[in-house]
């Protein structure tokens, strides 16, 4: 009988048992037997790919990030998400990406080749941060990723016309270029004061890198805000001799609360002031001609205005001498017909105890005698051939706008303001303008501008040699010019648009931002014609008294339209504040602004500064801090003469003498504050 063996044909043959001949009964075991060898194999298939999903999950895991193809989410210790970020430009090819130490990298989308790496620092213990970057390998490909906010409040980002704390997002906008802008004339634009910087009530925050082509979009119905990056239809230019391939590179980072993450960034990646500008600007208020006289000011008004300041009794840091003294726009000399005799009015205001700043700008109109010779020696920003200047158009007429990039423009400029300043012994000057909207879509500077808010960069730098009492309204990455920082003009109005209830917010967003040092504009607004609630002339008189009495608690005060254009009652109340304001506020104030050179850390605080752990104290825009110890509630609605105040845990004591010794966050609901007062409670001991 035959023998199956092994081997095959060429097998040895060997005794053994006759195999038998299975029956047709035993052929259901030989089928189980076969599936169950299958299913064995398939189980350990199955097990393979288990095992190889685990140590693909583990490579798209870096410490609290998980990373998949369409985006990544961020957890905190506890284990809860703190941040989502999706992929809107393209997806992830996972099979590409690879992990080396803290280095998680990919090198495909499926639109193409891409740089893709996330870096995992820890600059403290109890901090993490992430270090993304993406890069198209095309010239035509944008990157955007978008960040879910909803289960969380934000801050930060820019000045805005309509100002709210948290911000509040509304509608829908396609990603826009994230450069600075005149929020009065454009009001849907970004503001002068901007910083590509966020915080979460989550404790994390995201600093987007300053090489990235920035735009910022967002959608309410999504609670998305979309970062991209992009060169096509953009103010953005790459660096000379580098393709167009767009970036978008940023840093998360994650801390234990709200406050111990901003202070770890502002450390990081924030620059700071190197001194503390002149003392009496905290102390005394700045009186300005401009919402009193506007362009009508003359020789005698402004003599009048400071004799007025002396007869009712006020102190002063110092004059402030706005538009327009000057006969056209881009000259450095006094009109004659209106300030026939400037040296003689100089020597009198010195000799009266005041000092004087001037209002410039870096405009240099057509009409002016001197475009002329700023076109022949080259110091316009130009048009993209480099071969005529760039005629720009700003609320005071058309003309060329200095490139300060270039050397020269700047010497020009900085020597046409010291020879004022010595003429005339004038103590400093207020910069207006310098927002990228002044610039022509194209244009050609000196040196080659990526980012067009480096011109607004380069602009504050001016005023350095006179920072010890000078004002700038723009800022990016200018925290250490060292200088005061005015909010832009505000309207003579109640509301969140440029009015009343705007300041806070604005004080507040800007103070993440890094600048602290802040004006917060004229007491009352600037009385403009259709924007002024009153009558007309005058901002309406309860708007002013409660305007004044919230300036009075800001690091410092500005008046233009005088007190005792109203009545006694708003004299004696104008005196009163600005005294506290003296007494109370600016010692306070003072004392942290020497902190800020070394921490950065805010003057004026949002109440989640002390009450990380408190949701409500994240949604309040109506009550500060100055400091830790200092709370403030204003009264900010017409015809009220009360507010509910949010007073957090601790040991408090209010400006009537009231006691408040709370374990938890209290609710002081219609807390009584005449029109007199402004509700405010001191730290105890």
């Amino acid at each position: 009988m035959y023998q199956v063996v092994p081997g095959g044909a060429g097998g040895t043959i060997t005794d053994g048992a006759p195999i038998k001949k299975i029956n047709k009964d035993s052929r259901p075991l030989v089928g189980a037997g076969v599936i169950g060898v299958i299913l064995v194999i398939a189980a350990v298939t199955a097990w393979c790919y288990y095992i190889a999903s685990l140590r693909k999950a583990d490579l798209l895991k870096t410490e609290l990030l998980d990373l998949n193809k369409d985006g990544f989410l961020i957890r905190n210790q506890a284990g809860g998400i703190v941040l989502k970020m999706g992929f809107r430009s393209g997806t992830l090819d996972l099979d590409s990406c690879s992990k080396e130490g803290v280095i998680l990298r990919c090198s495909r989308s499926f639109a193409g080749n891409v740089n893709f790496f996330i870096m995992t620092v820890k600059p403290k213990e109890t901090v993490v941060c992430y270090r993304v970057r993406w890069e198209e390998l095309e010239s035509d490909r944008p990157v955007e990723h978008a960040m879910s906010y909803n289960e969380s409040y934000w801050y930060g980002g820019a000045e805005t016309a309509v100002q709210h704390w948290p911000i509040a997002i509304s509608g829908q906008q396609a990603p826009k270029p994230f450069v600075t802008s005149d929020v009065y004339s454009n009001r849907h634009d970004f503001g002068g004061i901007l910083e590509r910087y966020w915080l979460s009530s989550n404790a994390t925050a995201i600093k987007i890198n300053d090489s990235v082509p920035f735009h910022l979009g967002w959608n309410d119905t999504e609670k998305t805000m979309y970062f991209q990056a992009r060169y096509q239809d953009s103010p953005y230019k790459p660096a000379p001799g580098r393709p167009p391939y767009a970036e978008l590179s940023y840093r998360v980072c994650v801390g234990p609360d709200v406050t111990s993450i901003h202070k770890v960034m502002v450390r990081r990646y924030f620059p700071k002031p190197n001194k503390v500008p002149a003392k009496e600007m905290f102390r005394h208020p700045i009186w300005s001609t401009w919402a009193l006289h506007k362009t009508n000011i003359n020789q005698e008004k402004f003599l009048t205005y400071a004799e007025n300041i002396r007869k009712h009794g006020f102190n002063c840091s110092h004059l402030e001498l706005d538009d327009r003294y000057t006969s056209q726009y881009g000259e450095f000399e006094f009109d004659t017909q209106k300030f026939p005799n400037a040296s003689a009015m100089f020597q009198k205001l010195k000799a009266d105890g005041f000092l004087v700043s001037l209002w410039t700008h870096p405009f240099v109109n057509y009409d002016s005698a001197n475009f002329g010779p700023c076109v022949q020696k080259g110091l316009f920003v130009m048009e993209p051939t480099g071969q005529l200047p760039a005629l720009v158009k700003w609320w005071n007429g058309i003309g060329g706008i200095l490139d300060f990039t270039n050397p020269e423009a700047r010497n020009w400029f900085t020597s046409q303001l010291r020879s004022l300043r010595h003429k005339y012994a004038i103590s400093s000057f207020k910069l207006d303008a310098g927002e990228t909207n002044y610039l022509p879509w194209q244009f050609r500077t000196r040196a080659h501008l990526p980012d067009p808010s480096t011109f607004t960069r380069r602009y504050t730098e001016m005023a350095i040699p006179f920072n010890e009492r000078a004002e700038l309204r723009t800022g990016y990455g200018s925290q250490n010019i060292s200088c005061f920082f005015r909010l832009i003009d505000r309207d003579s109005v109640w509301g969140y648009e440029l009015g009343l209830k705007s300041l806070i917010p604005t004080v507040l967003t800007i103070s993440i931002l890094g600048y602290q040092f802040i004006l917060p504009d004229m007491i009352g607004g600037n009385a403009y014609p259709n924007r002024t609630d009153g009558n007309g002339k005058l901002p309406d008189r309860e708007l002013y008294i409660r305007w004044l009495e919230l300036s009075a608690f800001m690091p410092s005060m500005q008046f233009s339209i005088p007190p005792w254009e109203y009545d006694d009652e708003v004299v004696a109340i104008a005196q009163r504040f600005t005294e506290l304001h003296e007494t109370l506020v600016a010692p306070r104030v003072i004392e942290l602004a020497g902190e800020v050179l070394d921490t950065g850390d805010p003057i004026i605080r949002p109440l989640w500064w002390i009450a990380t752990s408190d949701e409500t104290a994240y949604r309040v825009d109506s009550q500060f801090l100055i400091g830790d110890d200092l709370m403030v509630a204003p009264v900010l609605e017409p015809g009220k003469q009360e507010r509910d105040i949010y007073l957090p845990a601790g040991r408090w004591k209010s400006y009537k003498g009231e006691r408040f010794d709370n374990k938890e966050p209290i609710h002081l609901t219609d807390y009584p504050v005449d029109l007199d007062e402004i509700a405010y409670f001191e730290w105890v001991q």
